[in-house]
């Protein structure tokens, strides 16, 4: 599926919902690492993949968030790296087939850029660079820098997605309610995020996670008065609560899907779900944007006919 003439006719796109709880329902247990499954359980991660193209989705990502041999050097697979994260893409995209596209997922590293951390952007580059070439080998067709809370690793991330390929790249950060408004953990501010990513030259710039969709509405909000690129948000299903020693998230697909219009008129071009969405949210979701589609081409006129 051609994404960018699609969301430049339609007006909007869907994206997929969480991977992680998905897969906890299929069996994988806490402390696993998810990136694993690509090789011991892939008719698992497919059918979650598979889910979310049934679901309606025009997008969908790949079971690699934490593959970077950065992060998977905490659990002894460093050295497996490349072959998780091909395995990853190859795996969604054969549950996209011709009715959806596939951006892998890269996460951040868990570690920071010097002087906070030990490593330079160099390093990180390449760090990222080795993923991501991996993902383009099994046939990613973009690339989603996201959950990214330093713009210094996001920046390291866009640098060697664009050293290793041509594809598409969104750059997706979290951001906070503070007492000064949303920011990131660094305090970096939704508008001023987007104008330093849109410099750097991602091709689609966003937010996920960190946030339910009200406080989604707030952040796309200030976004579109900073960049003229298309806006990538994926909301977790409210904020998290623990339950019993469980974290739970309680919005229902109904409730989110409600939200989808106001959240298109924010600037909204591609929606989707973070944590504690599942298929069902999603599909809510798809079906509330095509009613609605026409406010996505009326509030983003300007982004359609730019791409």
């Amino acid at each position: 599926m051609p994404w960018k003439s699609t969301l430049k006719s339609r007006g909007y796109l869907v994206s997929d919902g969480a991977w992680g709880t998905e897969l906890a329902k299929l069996g994988m247990e806490a402390g696993e690492a998810p990136e694993l499954w690509n090789a011991e359980h892939p008719e698992a991660v497919e059918r979650v993949a598979q889910s979310y193209v049934d679901a309606g989705a025009d997008i969908i990502l790949t079971n690699t968030f934490g593959g970077s041999r950065l992060k998977l050097a905490g659990r002894g697979l460093a050295d497996r790296a490349a072959e998780l994260n091909r395995l990853g893409a190859e795996i969604s995209r054969r549950a996209a087939g011709r009715h959806a596209t596939v951006f892998a997922s890269v996460g951040p590293t868990g570690d920071f850029l010097a002087p906070l951390g030990p490593r330079g952007e160099a390093e990180f580059i390449d760090i990222f660079a080795e993923q991501i070439r991996a993902l383009v080998e099994g046939g990613a067709q973009g690339i989603v820098i996201e959950t990214m809370t330093d713009l210094g690793e996001a920046i390291a991330a866009l640098k060697a997605a664009r050293s290793v390929a041509g594809a598409p790249v969104v750059v997706s950060m979290t951001f906070d309610r503070t007492s000064f408004g949303f920011a990131t953990i660094m305090g970096l501010t939704p508008d001023h995020a987007a104008e330093a990513v849109a410099a750097a030259g991602a091709d689609v710039f966003g937010a996920n996670c960190g946030a339910g969709i009200d406080q989604m509405i707030e952040v796309a909000r200030l976004m579109r008065t900073a960049t003229r690129l298309p806006l990538w948000i994926k909301p977790n299903a409210g904020l998290p609560q623990l339950v019993e020693g469980r974290t739970v998230y309680r919005e229902t697909p109904e409730a989110m899907a409600a939200k989808v219009e106001a959240l298109l008129r924010a600037g909204a071009n591609i929606i989707g779900g973070c944590c504690g969405t599942t298929p069902d949210h999603i599909r809510a979701i798809a079906a509330a944007a095509h009613d609605a589609r026409w406010i996505a081409r009326d509030a983003n006129a300007g982004v359609l006919k730019a791409l």
